[in-house]
Formats: C-alpha cells, sequence, structure tokens
C-alpha cells in the first residue's frame, strides 16, 4: 500500500510558490525545474501538479490528459535544456525500496557527460 499524500513535501511547497525554483518547462498538470543539488551537469526534476505520491499513485489516480501531459513535458523538458541530442537517463525513485526521498512523484532527467552502466551489478 502506498504512502500517503503529504501536502508539504518540498514538492508541494514548490507548486504552491512557497519555495522558488529555476523552471524550465511548465503546462497545465506538469513542471520541470533545475535540481538544486545536481548529480550531473544537466539535472532537471519533472514532477507533476497532482498529489501523487509515486508511478502507481499516479498511474491509478490520474486523468489521461495528467498523463499524456506529463509524458510530453518530460520529453519538452529534455529538449528544451538541450540532452537530446547526446543522450539522457530518466530517473524515477518509488517507494521505500527505492529510495524515493520526497514523497511527490518526480523523474529525474539527468544528462550532458556519459552517465555510465544504469546500475551496479553483483556480476561487475
Amino acid at each position: 500500500m502506498a504512502a500517503a499524500y503529504d501536502s508539504n513535501n518540498i514538492f508541494a511547497k514548490i507548486l504552491r510558490g512557497e519555495i522558488p525554483c529555476k523552471k524550465v518547462h511548465e503546462t497545465a498538470h506538469s513542471l520541470a525545474f533545475h535540481d538544486i543539488n545536481p548529480l550531473s551537469p544537466v539535472h532537471v526534476l519533472v514532477i507533476p501538479k497532482g498529489p501523487y505520491v509515486g508511478f502507481d499513485d499516479f498511474s491509478a489516480k490520474a486523468s489521461n490528459d495528467e498523463i499524456a501531459d506529463y509524458v510530453k513535458a518530460i520529453g519538452d523538458a529534455a529538449r528544451k535544456v538541450g540532452v537530446d541530442a547526446d543522450g539522457y537517463r530518466l530517473l524515477s525513485n518509488c517507494g521505500a525500496n527505492a529510495n524515493q526521498e520526497v514523497p511527490h512523484l518526480h523523474v529525474h532527467i539527468f544528462g550532458g557527460r556519459v552517465l555510465g552502466r544504469m546500475l551496479k551489478t553483483d556480476r561487475e
């Protein structure tokens, strides 16, 4: 069972304008902005504007318009920051085992350098 949405999480505060962000792209249902602690030369977060904890919550409860808007916003944000030409990685941590730090669905867009393997494995 997914955690309940916390309306005081940092992304909810950004959406309400209580905390500023360096905006990349905004639509009716989504917001993309630069991460304040980037892990690569390009590190953008894309969040839906609705109160969704993770991808499971979003895919179960969001409207078709919200889902389409969010997917398009991720691609639009990647193009706006210029990582579409050389490649980029999308990452969304959902839940405790994935180490989700903010209980609001978000996709990280990483780019601007070679990112290496997706995950280190025991085989390496």
